[in-house]
């Protein structure tokens, strides 16, 4: 409880900003095909937000050095709301994905703001239940920001755009007002995208194939979810369940990564996720109800993903390593997020909404060969970092995991 209200305030604005960004990439996908925009241009839209994000996660910390913590976050979050209320002044969707790379660079940098926030507060003690709280708030507030889907697309633009911006000026409040010395200046990860190939070559293939999946998913899955039939409160429930089933799976998901070779975890993900695409698609003909069910089995398949790579590659790392190796991973989400729903808009337009899960099954099915190729390349590390449920944030979250890595390893 005492880390609750010692840290309530960042809490409350990382929830506040995930129900301001969840929201915005289902509503651009339902609003911009409503307005005639192509499945293409709905993806490119996707994609802007993650060119955003990248520029984020590498502009926030030199922000921070200069102007401090908390006008940061201040700053960032006005470019947000301003991306946000810019929806409603032009509708174009090349200046759409112009606003959508300020709203990911928004959201890039304000987790890092928080994440080097928590950092410098938390101690061994404390972290693994700051942790704990910071992925309930942020993961909570990204399944009602899912939810609130329905609701939003019935409203006129500008009072669903503006809602959302609403969400973001409220995350200013906590942040800014709380009584909370704000830590220094952290020291910003040198990027070495080469060191998470010389660790792990299977760990990267795994990030690549989440960024594929997740990427995809959760930014062309209202386009998926409007071909076969679902109104627009209902695809806010699919993302949910995708986004439930994930959330669920970590901790059996965690406990098989620690105690048999990840490797075959990741195989068996992989053999899963394809064979859940497959279900995914076949409910398509079943009914609502089949189609949400069959999206939170997706989720439980691909959502641990991340994670068990992560946790692969930190296996073969070295404790000054691990930063650096977390930065290395998350630049390799970025490179395949950046990509994948440009290209699976484009599938669907050419082929229908199934081709969705075919593009992501090829990528889970890339993963699985090149798994079974490496098993005969090297051993299993003889000691294992313990499985950490990683955040795909941004490039300071290594700092709240590594130490957490290294002590299980020791124990």
């Amino acid at each position: 409880m005492r880390t609750l209200l010692t840290f309530a305030a960042l809490f409350l604005s990382v929830a506040l900003l995930q129900l301001s960004s969840g929201g915005v990439g289902p509503l651009d996908a339902l609003t911009g095909l409503a307005g005639g925009f192509s499945r293409s241009e709905v993806g490119l839209l996707g994609s802007a937000h993650f060119i955003g994000f990248f520029l984020g996660c590498w502009w926030a910390p030199r922000l921070m050095g200069a102007v401090g913590h908390a006008r940061s976050f201040a700053a960032l979050t006005a470019l947000g709301a301003i991306g946000l209320l810019a929806h409603t002044i032009v509708f174009h969707p090349l200046a759409w994905a112009v606003l959508r790379i300020a709203t990911g660079l928004c959201i890039a940098g304000c987790y890092t703001v928080v994440e080097s926030w928590l950092q410098s507060s938390v101690t061994n003690a404390t972290r693994g239940r700051t942790m704990a709280a910071y992925r309930v708030a942020d993961m909570g507030a990204s399944l009602l920001a899912q939810l609130m889907i329905g609701a939003l697309a019935d409203l006129e633009t500008y009072l669903a755009y503006n809602t959302l911006a609403l969400f973001a000026c409220a995350a200013l409040l906590p942040l800014t007002l709380t009584r909370s010395s704000p830590p220094g200046t952290p020291e910003t990860p040198r990027l070495r995208p080469a060191l998470a190939f010389s660790r792990s070559p299977l760990a990267v293939a795994g990030v690549l194939a989440a960024a594929v999946t997740a990427a995809s998913y959760r930014m062309v899955g209202p386009i998926y979810g409007a071909e076969v039939g679902l109104s627009a409160d209902q695809i806010g429930v699919l993302l949910a369940a995708w986004i439930g089933g994930g959330a669920l799976a970590q901790y059996p998901v965690g406990w098989l990564a620690d105690k048999y070779d990840r490797r075959w975890v990741l195989i068996g993900l992989s053999v899963g996720a394809v064979l859940s695409c497959g279900l995914t698609v076949a409910a398509a003909g079943m009914g609502t109800t089949a189609i949400l069910a069959a999206s939170a089995v997706f989720g439980a398949t691909s959502f641990p993903i991340y994670s068990v790579s992560a946790s692969h590659a930190h296996d073969f790392a070295t404790a000054p390593e691990r930063v650096e190796l977390s930065a290395a991973l998350m630049f390799w989400f970025a490179c395949g997020a950046i990509a994948s729903p440009l290209v699976s808009s484009a599938l669907i337009g050419a082929f229908g909404p199934a081709a969705l899960f075919g593009f992501i099954s090829l990528a889970h099915i890339a993963l699985l060969l090149f798994g079974l190729a490496r098993m005969g390349r090297r051993a299993a590390p003889a000691t294992r970092t313990r499985y950490v449920w990683t955040p795909r944030t941004t490039f300071t979250v290594g700092r709240l995991l590594a130490r957490d890595r290294e002590r299980d390893r020791d124990d």
